[in-house]
C-alpha cells in the first residue's frame, strides 16, 4: 500500500462525504427551516438504528447490513469510516431579572433570532484501519461508546448581557462494527467484504416511551452511513458487475443499506453505503450554493423560496439550528451570477435533429454564440465554431443567431417574446394582465397543482411551444414571492382548459353626445 493509493482514498472519502451529508443531514430541517413548520415535527426518516430494545415496538431497524465484492489487488488494509449524527436534544431558559435563577421558556425572541426548542444533531464519526487478513473467519469487531451529558451556552443580548441559555442534554450511545470476508471461487482473488452495524445501546424504554418515536431518537444512531476504502485494490459495482462476479453479486444480502462506487467515473476504491438507494459514482452538481438540508434539493427552487420568507420567519429560522441559519444567510447572500447559474444547466447535447453527414452530424453556431465555457462536444455530434462571414456548409443544422445571445437563448426568437401572446377562452381573449380562475386537470404531472384549484391568478404571458402546445403562465394572487417569480420569470404554467376567464368589467353604455363621430 503506497502513499498515492492512500491519497486518493483520502481524496475519496473527502469527496464521498459531500454526497453524503445530503443523506446524513437528510430532512435535517425542511423548508421554510423553522421548528414550529408542521413538517419539522417528524425528523429523520432514512438510516436510523434504534436501541434493541424499541425496534419491535417502533417498526425501526437497530442495525444495518453491507455486502458487497472487491479484489484485493494490491491492498493490504481496508479504511472505514461510520458516520451518523447524535441527538443533543436542546431547550431555552430566560434569566431572572435579578440574576439568580433560569426558567424554561418556549421561546426567545431576540434582535437577529428567535430561540426555540430543538433535537440538534452532531456530527459522529467512527474510523477504523484494519488488516484484510484480519478480516477472514470470524473478522473484526469494533464497539464504540459515545457518554452523554448536559452542556450550557449563554444567550447574549447586546448591551443587556446575558438574557437566557440553551441547555443541550445527550444520551449515551454504543454500538459495534462487525466486518467479515470470504473468498469467492475463481481466478480472480475476490473477496465479500460484510459489514455490519450495530446500536447496542442498553437504554429500555418505559410504559409510557413504548409508542414514543421521540423518547427513543436520543438513544437512536441518526443518518447511519459506511464509507469503504481500498488503497491500491477496488469495489465492484453491485448494479453493474464484470460477468463473472454477477453471480455472487445476486447472492449479497444488503438490509436497509445499499453500496455504491464513490466518487466520479472510472474510481472504484471507494464506496459509499447509503441509506438511500443510489446510482453509482453520485455526485453534488457543481451549480449548488451549498447544502440546504431539505432532502432530495432543488436548489433554485428552495433559494427563491427562502429568498421570499418573511423578517420574522427568517429570524425563527436562524433560532431554530446553525444549518437553518447557514441557509438563510447563504440566499440573502447570493450574487446574480449565482441565480443565473442555478437556473439550469446543460451536462450534454446530443443531434435529434437535421440531416447525418455520415456518422456525424454537423452543429453549427458563430463566434458570437460562443459564450462562457464551450459548448460540450459528445458522441455523434461535431461541434464548430465558423466566422459570421464564413459560407456555411450545405448539411447540418443551423443554430439561431443574435448580437450577444447564445443560441439556446428563447429571445432569439421574437413570437416567443412574453407578453405579446393572446389566446381566446370561451369568446374571451386573454393576455398579459388577463384576470382568471385556476381549475388543474387531472393530467397534470405536477400533484401540487391541485391545491391551486379555485385560486385567482393573474396572466402573465400566453407561450407557444414547439409542437403548437398554447400555454398560459400566471403568478397566483396573494402569493408573497410574486415580485421574485416576475424577477426570474419564475412562472407557473397551465393549458387553456385549465383556466376559466374572470369576465372584464362591463362599461357604462355611453351618453348621448359622447363617444361615436
Amino acid at each position: 500500500m503506497t502513499g498515492d493509493t492512500v491519497d486518493r482514498v483520502t481524496a475519496g472519502f473527502t469527496e464521498a462525504r459531500r454526497v453524503a451529508d445530503a443523506l446524513l443531514f437528510e430532512g435535517y430541517v425542511l423548508y421554510p427551516y423553522r421548528a414550529s413548520a408542521r413538517k419539522n415535527q417528524l425528523r429523520w426518516q432514512f438510516g436510523v438504528l434504534v436501541p434493541p430494545a424499541w425496534q419491535d415496538a417502533g417498526g425501526e431497524h437497530s442495525r444495518q447490513r453491507t455486502d458487497c465484492l472487491l479484489e484485493p489487488r494490491r491492498a493490504d488494509r481496508l479504511l472505514v469510516e461510520l458516520r451518523f449524527l447524535q441527538v443533543r436534544r436542546r431547550t431555552v431558559e430566560r434569566l431572572s431579572p435579578d440574576g439568580e435563577s433560569w426558567t424554561e421558556v418556549a421561546e426567545l425572541d431576540l434582535p437577529d433570532r428567535v430561540l426555540v426548542p430543538w433535537d440538534e444533531g452532531e456530527e459522529e464519526r467512527v474510523e477504523l484501519d484494519v488488516p484484510l487478513g484480519r478480516l477472514a473467519g470470524d473478522g473484526h469487531t469494533l464497539r464504540f461508546e459515545l457518554p452523554g451529558g448536559v452542556e450550557h451556552e449563554p444567550v447574549h443580548d447586546g448591551a443587556d448581557g446575558v438574557v437566557g441559555r440553551l441547555v443541550r442534554r445527550s444520551s449515551p450511545l454504543t454500538g459495534e462494527i462487525r466486518l467479515t470476508t470470504e473468498p469467492l471461487p475463481g481466478p480472480y482473488g475476490a473477496l465479500r467484504l460484510t459489514a455490519t452495524v450495530r446500536n447496542v445501546s442498553a437504554w429500555t424504554p418505559g410504559p409510557r416511551e413504548r409508542d414514543d418515536r421521540e423518547s427513543a431518537l436520543p438513544h437512536s444512531l441518526i443518518g447511519a452511513h459506511l464509507l469503504l476504502g481500498l488503497p491500491g485494490g477496488r469495489f465492484l459495482s453491485m448494479a453493474d458487475p464484470p460477468e463473472w462476479a454477477r453471480p455472487a453479486a445476486r447472492t449479497c444480502r444488503n438490509e436497509h443499506t445499499w453500496p455504491v462506487l464513490a466518487c466520479g467515473e472510472g474510481r472504484d476504491e471507494v464506496m459509499l453505503s447509503s441509506p438511500i438507494i443510489l446510482d453509482d459514482h453520485p455526485e453534488v452538481a457543481a451549480e449548488s450554493p451549498g447544502p440546504l438540508y431539505d432532502a432530495t434539493e432543488i436548489d433554485e427552487i428552495l433559494s427563491l423560496r427562502t429568498a421570499a420568507l418573511t423578517d420574522r420567519e427568517k429570524r425563527e429560522a436562524r433560532g431554530t439550528d446553525a444549518r437553518a441559519a447557514e441557509v438563510i444567510d447563504l440566499v440573502d447572500g447570493l450574487p446574480a451570477e449565482v441565480w443565473e447559474r442555478l437556473h439550469g444547466a446543460i451536462r450534454g447535447l446530443r443531434e435529434v435533429t437535421g440531416e447525418l453527414t455520415g456518422a456525424t452530424a454537423v452543429r453549427e453556431c458563430t463566434a458570437e454564440d460562443v459564450t462562457g465555457a464551450p459548448l460540450p462536444d459528445g458522441p455523434g455530434i461535431d461541434l464548430t465554431v465558423v466566422p459570421p462571414s464564413a459560407e456555411p456548409p450545405a448539411a447540418g443544422l443551423r443554430l439561431p443567431t443574435g448580437p450577444g445571445l447564445p443560441w439556446w437563448d428563447p429571445a432569439q426568437d421574437a413570437i416567443s417574446a412574453p407578453g405579446r401572446g393572446t389566446v381566446t377562452i370561451d369568446g374571451q381573449a386573454l393576455g398579459t394582465g388577463s384576470r382568471v380562475v385556476l381549475k388543474p386537470g387531472p393530467r397534470r404531472s405536477d400533484a401540487q397543482d391541485i391545491f391551486l384549484a379555485g385560486r385567482a391568478a393573474t396572466v402573465e404571458a400566453v407561450l407557444e411551444d414547439f409542437d403548437g402546445e398554447t400555454h398560459i403562465a400566471v403568478t397566483v394572487d396573494g402569493d408573497p414571492g410574486v415580485d421574485v417569480r416576475r424577477e426570474q420569470g419564475r412562472f407557473l404554467y397551465f393549458r387553456p382548459d385549465e383556466v376559466d376567464p374572470v369576465p372584464e368589467p362591463a362599461r357604462a353604455p355611453a351618453r348621448d353626445g359622447e363617444g361615436g363621430v
